[in-house]
């Protein structure tokens, strides 16, 4: 580990050194401030847990316990894990846009995803003191390409536009409800970091839905293929929400650390604090299969149509990590399971399909009527 850091100008070299060191060129995005941005959040007092009603915590101090300030140290650093995570996976896809406009698009999602990762380490170096800058500088030292970061999700190959649009479609997706249960935080300046973040993500969501509407619309990638790539992300995605049962997240709960996504609506107290984790995920499978009911309306009748794999599918965490279960979520043995996983999932014999595709440079693109 490189000498530590004194406070956030130094952290700040280190970023960019980050950023070179991965390979994103600055130029390319020459406008933009990596700065961190901070809202009023949603209100002055703790809306939910133990600590209901009490004003929010505005420093780490006044986080009652250790333990309590050890546990949101933890959740804040692997926030922001992710978030440079994402662009360490999406690196590689600058020069293989299909078009300028996704390009564009693909730079403006890496810069703000970036910008997350930098918010996150502005929050740890301000409020928690060595440690906090301990890790800051320890979230610019883990590669997803080497396979170092916290959730093996933000270590998985993003190979080509096809992987990114379903990436930030679905993986993002997540994100949104992460943010979305930490706009509720009790640590004020966590709370006031999410609302500019959610904001960002907005336009990630939208870049990965149209995205791949647009792949349908244009009918030259094959729906079975696109079906693989969603396999491979949504069920990644389930993974992100954690185990089904979760003394973390009642802990985070009962703190007013994470609400749940809909805390601002939600009308009673939740039954059971340890199955949070497991109602997000069911909330996050039901906007899935919208989205996906949505596309499916855009594929001619006659078509196979795309549909959300099993949340028993492929799971690395939770009730179902490492089971066998096909992507209908049926058993499977152990002789069965290899054979279905390479059949499910994208593999050589459909980057053989697209790589004429991507040759030719119009896969994305609807062609205009003779």
């Amino acid at each position: 580990m490189a000498e530590r850091i004194a406070n956030f100008d130094d952290w700040k070299d280190l970023f960019y050194k980050w950023q070179a060191d991965i390979g994103f060129d600055t130029s390319l995005v020459k406008d933009y401030k990596f700065e961190p941005i901070y809202d009023n959040g949603t209100g002055p007092d703790i809306e939910f847990g133990d600590f209901k009603g009490r004003k929010k915590f505005e420093k780490a101090l006044d986080v009652p316990t250790q333990e309590m300030r050890d546990a949101l140290l933890h959740l804040i650093f692997y926030q922001g894990d992710t978030e440079f995570g994402s662009s360490e996976q999406q690196r590689k896809l600058i020069d293989t846009a299909p078009t300028d406009y996704d390009r564009r698009c693909l730079l403006r999602v890496m810069r703000e995803e970036q910008r997350h990762g930098l918010q996150m380490c502005h929050v740890l170096i301000s409020n928690f003191g060595e440690s906090g800058k301990l890790e800051a500088q320890k979230l610019l030292e883990r590669r997803a390409y080497n396979n170092t970061r916290l959730l093996g999700a933000f270590n998985q190959n993003v190979d080509n536009f096809i992987d990114f649009v379903t990436y930030t479609c679905f993986i993002d997706r997540d994100g949104k409800y992460q943010l979305t249960m930490l706009h509720h935080s009790s640590f004020a300046p966590l709370s006031r970091s999410m609302g500019p973040m959610l904001k960002e993500e907005a336009f990630h969501l939208f870049t990965g839905q149209t995205g791949l509407s647009r792949i349908i619309k244009a009918g030259k990638v094959p729906i079975e293929v696109l079906q693989k790539y969603l396999n491979k992300w949504l069920s990644t995605g389930y993974d992100l929400f954690g185990k089904d049962r979760s003394g973390s997240a009642a802990r985070f709960y009962r703190w007013g650390f994470k609400g749940r996504f809909d805390e601002a609506s939600a009308k009673a107290p939740p039954k059971d604090l340890e199955r949070l984790n497991e109602e997000a995920r069911l909330l996050y499978y039901s906007e899935d299969c919208e989205i996906i009911d949505s596309f499916n309306l855009l594929i001619p009748e006659g078509r196979p149509k795309l549909r959300a794999p099993d949340m028993k599918f492929n799971r690395q965490i939770g009730d179902y990590a490492g089971k066998r279960y096909s992507v209908e979520g049926d058993p499977l043995t152990e002789a069965e399971y290899p054979a279905h996983l390479k059949k499910v999932l994208p593999g050589a014999d459909d980057e053989a399909i697209l790589a004429p595709l991507f040759k030719a440079g119009n896969w994305m693109t609807v062609e205009a009527a003779a």
